[in-house]
């Protein structure tokens, strides 16, 4: 089957399989199980061929939309919504893990499942969702690289909007070359968005004590409605539902024996990838926030969300012009990784739904088009302080869009029929429910705000 070609949609499940259709070809078939694990050897030899997967992931945790949310709350409130972060990471972390035991298990992506698992209409309906989720994601992505092209070399918005575009070329040779060159590029750009804010917390000398403080709960923000307001502000912007998409492919790009203590010990690794790559998200998410509270809220100049002002605020505030260059050097890493993840999700999406695989550089560009389209209309009619409203657009599609992959991975993990002897445990199963509950309360309470 060469690309461009629809393949036959897959055969009934055998009865009494949980699933209504039988496995069909992959999604990423051109990478899918193409790194290979050592079958001997010590247990560090087969978790290093694991590692990779989690930190494609982890950067949609910390892309632009994230930050607009990060700088607000530590620039209103201190050091007080660390706590919310903190929450927000370990919700990810075990959502992830999720994913990847459905993969192993499955062989099955989030999309596949979707598609195997459920009528055609109610298919339709997840997948359209799963697309305004990724053309949101992307649409934030966009806006935060032409940002960072701007805030380094002064290129217009508008004309950095369109420049974005030519990631595709490099999404397109770095994956020519094998998977491991894209997550190798991936953890490259990280290292480097994290030592820039490490620099820049140092830079700002934060009250430490007061830091640590700002992890543990308090009841204070539920009392305070704008403060409650930005931590489901936090929240919505961390738990991404393309990340769910993406995660349960891409571990399958790993050569694993199809038997059950094989999958067990991926399934353990993978958990592992995800996790330390999480909580490096956490403190890239954590510096955001140490870094305003540190300056913005102690010279008083709260409610900062715009990345350019933020940008220009923090050279008088820490006395360095290599503060500005080092923020705007994080931000375009950070703009560059997302869209390569986004893209990537966007594929797993089309072909897993709807099993339509058209040529790389084709689905690339569509998928970029839908969010360039909006971000230029955007800017062009309200300029560069518009970039902060359409910032915060993305975040409450995205986290309208949540509840339809969240609630699908929970009751498949949960389901022994599809998963088997890998069925995931009660005690993650009833989190990840509570979770889920969570998450819609939060988007009833969003729209309620939005409508009255």
């Amino acid at each position: 089957m060469r690309d461009g070609v629809k393949p036959p949609e897959p055969l009934p499940a055998a009865e009494g399989s949980g699933w209504r259709r039988e496995r069909g070809e992959p999604s990423l078939r051109e990478v899918w199980s193409s790194i290979p694990v050592p079958t001997d050897g010590s247990s560090w030899r087969r978790l290093i061929a694991f590692l990779g997967p989690g930190y494609l992931v982890s950067v949609g945790y910390m892309d632009p939309g994230n930050w607009a949310t990060a700088l607000a709350g530590g620039s209103t409130f201190g050091y007080t919504l660390l706590t919310i972060a903190l929450l927000s990471n370990i919700m990810a972390i075990l959502l992830q893990a999720l994913c990847a035991r459905l993969g192993f298990a499955t062989g099955r992506d989030l999309a596949q499942a979707c598609r195997d698992a459920y009528s055609k209409p109610v298919s339709y309906v997840l997948w359209v969702m799963a697309e305004i989720a990724i053309c949101a994601t992307d649409l934030a992505e966009v806006i935060g690289t032409a940002i960072g092209l701007n805030l380094l070399f002064g290129i217009p918005l508008e004309l950095g909007v369109f420049i974005t575009a030519l990631d595709v070329f490099l999404i397109l040779y770095l994956q020519n070359l094998g998977f491991r060159w894209i997550e190798a590029f991936v953890v490259a750009t990280l290292l480097v968005i994290a030592s820039c804010f490490i620099i820049q917390v140092a830079m700002a000398q934060p009250e430490w004590r007061e830091v640590i403080l700002g992890f543990a709960p308090t009841v204070e923000i539920v009392r305070n409605p704008q403060m409650l307001y930005l931590a489901m502000g936090i929240l919505g912007a961390t738990v991404m539902p393309h990340n769910l998409y993406l995660h349960s492919s891409i571990v399958q790009t790993r050569i694993v024996a199809d038997t059950i203590p094989a999958k067990r010990e991926a399934i353990k690794f993978a958990t592992i990838d995800s996790t330390v790559a999480l909580m490096l998200a956490l403190v890239v998410n954590a510096s955001i926030l140490i870094l305003a509270a540190a300056t913005f809220h102690k010279a008083g100049q709260y409610g900062v969300e715009d990345l350019e002002q933020a940008q220009h605020l923090l050279v008088p505030l820490l006395g360095s012009t290599w503060a500005a260059t080092l923020f705007g050097v994080a931000l375009l890493c950070c703009g560059l990784n997302s869209t390569v993840t986004a893209t990537l999700s966007g594929q797993i999406v089309m072909e897993g739904f709807i099993n339509v695989r058209l040529p790389a550089w084709m689905r690339r560009l569509a998928t970029r088009g839908l969010a360039i389209i909006p971000a230029a209309i955007g800017i062009v009619l309200y300029g560069q302080e518009g970039t902060g409203k359409l910032l915060i657009l993305s975040q409450v599609i995205l986290s309208m869009q949540l509840p339809f992959a969240i609630v699908p991975l929970v009751m498949f993990t949960a389901d022994r029929r599809k998963m088997g002897e890998l069925v995931s445990p009660l005690w993650l199963t009833a989190i990840c429910w509570l979770i889920a509950v969570l998450v819609i309360g939060l988007n009833a309470k969003v729209v309620a705000d939005f409508i009255f």
